[in-house]
This record gives structure tokens, C-alpha cells and sequence, in this order.
């Protein structure tokens, strides 16, 4: 395959590495030294290259297996810390806890709120949102007052400040935390996006989020296998 040319590991040895790193949230270590119990002689470095370079394609060929989003919204942001320094992940998943988008931003000011709703909107193009359900941040009325501007939102979304209808999302929040606490913290807010990226979307998988291509296979392995063309 293309996609893999020129290196030196099996596919399916990348994409094992790959798929346990960001569905467990050990160090780049501790995978090595699981790889060579195994008999898998591979550098920590090597293997932060496969999920830099392997994580964004693994959410780009899982994405349009997502299914449907509920039009009810759940949108919060919480912190990460991303090279000694707190950064925000903005996060949305509807009322049923499934994925809708995430970004990592430096800001959380109306700015970054605006650009995170906007993809958020993108990715989910085709059911737009009915409700938006935020806590009391001053920068989302903003922003949701300039999509509309703009068209991009539709004029009746009801936007709700709700901390008990949003327990959905910083319970979900507790749980990525969970995977990134191993891992010993980013170092860039680039190698962190792509990181976090892949973590979300082992999260889907793992949850079974992206239920069309589920039905189609039997385990995680072979849903990841179908999605690269390596399994029937």
C-alpha cells in the first residue's frame, strides 16, 4: 500500500501500535517494551511517528462510518496540558454521549468557541443542531449570535445553559482524561491535536460509535483492518 511504502514494520505491526496506543494512553516506552516481549525490536520514537502520521488517517477513514448525531448538543471545554502549559479542548457530543467533534485550542475566548462550533457544524453537515446546551461561558452566546449572522446556524437553535443536562459531556471528558494521564503529556500543540485525535477515535470505536461499520465486523482488529484493506 502507498500509504505505507518505504517502511521498514509490517502494516499490521504499525497498526497495532497505532490502535493500542490511543485506545490505552501508555508512553511511547512502555508500548516499546510490551513490542519487545513480543519479539518486536521497535524505538519509542519510530512508533510516535506511526501515530502522528497514522492517527489522523485512522479518524479520516472512520469518520464517514460515524452514523447519525442526535441534533441535541452538549458542548463544554476542558484542560490539557500541552508543553507545561494548560490548553483547552473544546469538545461536543450529543445527548446520547456519542462523539460530534473536538479542537484543541490555545484561546478560550469567542474566537476559538466560534471556530470549534464551526467544524463542529461542518462534520455534522448534514443534521444540524436544534439545541446547543453550553455552561455559562460568556464567549459561546457570541459566538452562536455570529453563526446565525452568518447563516451557518439556523435562527431557531435554542441555546441552553444547562450544568445538569451537560453531566453527559464532563462525565465523557473524565474518561478521555483517563487515556491521557499515562501518557506523560504533549509536547506541541500539533503532536497533542493529532494525538488527541486519535484517542477520540479509538473512543468511538471502542464504544461503538461508528455503528454502520461495526455490523460489518467482528472485533475492533477487524473493523481497523477493513477500514486500511487488509481483512475481507
Amino acid at each position: 500500500m502507498s500509504l505505507f511504502k518505504r517502511r521498514r514494520f509490517p502494516v499490521e505491526i504499525i497498526l497495532l501500535c497505532v490502535r493500542w496506543y490511543c485506545k490505552y494512553g501508555i508512553s511511547y516506552r512502555d508500548l516499546a517494551e510490551m513490542m519487545q516481549e513480543r519479539g518486536v525490536s521497535v524505538d519509542p520514537s519510530t512508533i510516535f511517528r506511526w501515530v502522528q502520521r497514522y492517527a489522523p488517517e485512522l479518524e479520516n477513514r472512520v469518520r464517514p462510518h460515524q452514523g447519525h448525531r442526535s441534533s441535541s448538543w452538549r458542548v463544554d471545554e476542558t484542560y490539557v496540558r500541552v508543553g507545561g502549559r494548560w490548553r483547552y479542548l473544546f469538545r461536543a457530543v450529543d445527548k446520547h454521549g456519542r462523539l460530534i467533534a473536538s479542537m484543541l485550542s490555545g484561546r478560550r475566548d469567542t474566537g476559538a468557541a466560534y471556530r470549534f462550533l464551526r467544524t463542529a457544524l461542518r462534520v455534522v453537515s448534514d443534521y444540524p443542531p436544534s439545541s446547543i446546551t453550553t455552561d455559562k461561558l460568556a464567549s459561546y452566546p457570541k459566538a452562536i449570535r455570529r453563526l446565525r449572522d452568518e447563516g451557518l446556524l439556523p435562527q431557531d437553535v435554542e441555546h441552553r445553559t444547562s450544568k445538569y443536562l451537560n453531566n453527559i459531556i464532563e462525565a465523557d471528558h473524565g474518561a478521555l482524561k483517563r487515556v491521557i494521564r499515562p501518557t506523560r503529556g504533549f509536547q506541541s500543540m500539533k503532536t497533542a491535536a493529532v494525538t488527541l485525535m486519535g484517542f477520540e477515535t479509538m473512543r468511538m470505536i471502542r464504544c461503538d460509535h461508528c455503528s454502520q461499520r461495526k455490523r460489518q465486523a467482528t472485533s475492533e482488529v477487524r473493523l481497523i483492518n477493513q477500514l486500511f484493506g487488509l481483512a475481507a
